[in-house]
C-alpha cells in the first residue's frame, strides 16, 4: 500500500502552504496535488524526489510510511513544533473574491486551509486574520485597504467606536466602527467612518466573528489626499452623528 497521497497532503500541511503554493514548488499543475491527495493519481518519481529533497525524507518513507502516525521525537514532531512557534504570528488573507466563501467556510479547517498567508514582524503572539474591504463607507480608508484584525473572543472586550471586522450572518464581512447599545445587551451598533452612511444594529446572535483591527495595508496610490476643510468638515458630522446616536441610546 502506498501512502504518498496522504503523505503529500500532511506535508504540505505541515508547511501551512495551499495547493497552489505546493504545485508551484513542485513545479506540476494544482489539479495535479488535488488529484495525488485525493489518491486519484499516484505522484511521479520527479514528484517524489522534490518532496524528498524539501523535506529530507526517503522515497521509501514517503511511499511506504504513515507519517501522519505518532513517532516521538521525530523529524515530523520538530517540524510540527517549529511550525507551531511560527506560526503565532501568520496572517491568513481573505481576498475580496474569497468573501462570499468565508461566511461558510470561516471554521472550516480545509477552506481556511487554502487561504494564502503571510507574517508581520511587529505584531505580538496571537490568532490574526486579513480581509479585503470594497467601498467607501470607511473613508478615508479607501476601497480595496486589507485590515488586519485580532481574534476577539468575548464581546465584553469590544471597545466603543473602535474599529473592527465584523462577521455576521446577515451582512457577512464588513469593516465598521462599533458601539454597544445601553438600552439592548443583544445589540451592537456599527458605525461608518463615511458620515453619509447611517449607523445601524446587528443581534449579537446573528454575529459570528469579531476582529480587532491592528493595521490597515493599503497601495500608495489608493492613499487620499485630504484638505484641512474636508477633515474638518467630517470630523463635525461624525460627531453630531455619534452625538445623535448617544441620544437615541439613552
Amino acid at each position: 500500500m502506498s501512502y504518498a497521497g496522504k503523505n503529500l497532503r500532511y506535508l504540505r500541511k505541515q508547511r501551512g502552504w495551499t495547493q497552489e503554493e505546493f504545485a508551484n514548488k513542485l513545479n506540476v499543475k494544482r489539479s495535479l496535488i488535488g488529484a495525488y491527495e485525493e489518491e486519484r493519481a499516484e505522484p511521479k518519481l520527479e514528484v517524489l524526489e522534490t518532496l524528498s529533497s524539501i523535506f529530507k525524507l526517503s522515497l521509501d518513507e514517503l511511499l511506504l510510511s504513515d507519517l501522519t502516525a505518532p513517532k516521538g521525537g521525530s523529524y515530523l514532531d520538530q517540524r510540527r513544533k517549529l511550525k507551531m512557534a511560527n506560526d503565532s504570528n501568520t496572517i491568513q488573507f481573505v481576498p475580496l473574491k474569497a468573501a462570499a466563501g468565508y461566511l461558510n467556510g470561516y471554521a472550516d479547517p480545509d477552506f481556511l486551509d487554502e487561504l494564502n498567508t503571510f507574517t508581520l514582524p511587529m505584531l505580538a503572539p496571537g490568532q490574526y486574520r486579513a480581509f479585503e474591504i470594497v467601498g467607501d463607507s470607511m473613508l478615508p480608508t479607501p476601497s480595496g485597504s486589507v485590515i488586519v484584525g485580532e481574534k476577539v473572543n468575548d464581546f465584553e472586550d469590544v471597545k466603543n467606536s473602535n474599529t473592527y471586522v465584523v462577521l455576521s450572518k446577515s451582512d457577512g464581512v464588513v469593516y465598521k466602527r462599533i458601539m454597544k447599545n445601553t438600552k439592548s445587551k443583544n445589540k451592537l451598533t456599527l458605525i461608518s467612518d463615511n458620515p453619509i452612511y447611517e449607523p445601524y444594529n446587528v443581534n449579537s446572535d446573528e454575529v459570528l466573528e469579531v476582529w480587532k483591527a491592528v493595521y490597515i495595508l493599503q497601495k500608495a496610490n489608493l492613499v487620499q489626499r485630504w484638505d484641512v476643510g474636508q477633515l474638518a468638515g467630517m470630523v463635525n458630522n461624525l460627531s453630531e452623528q455619534v452625538s445623535s446616536l448617544k441620544k437615541k441610546l439613552n
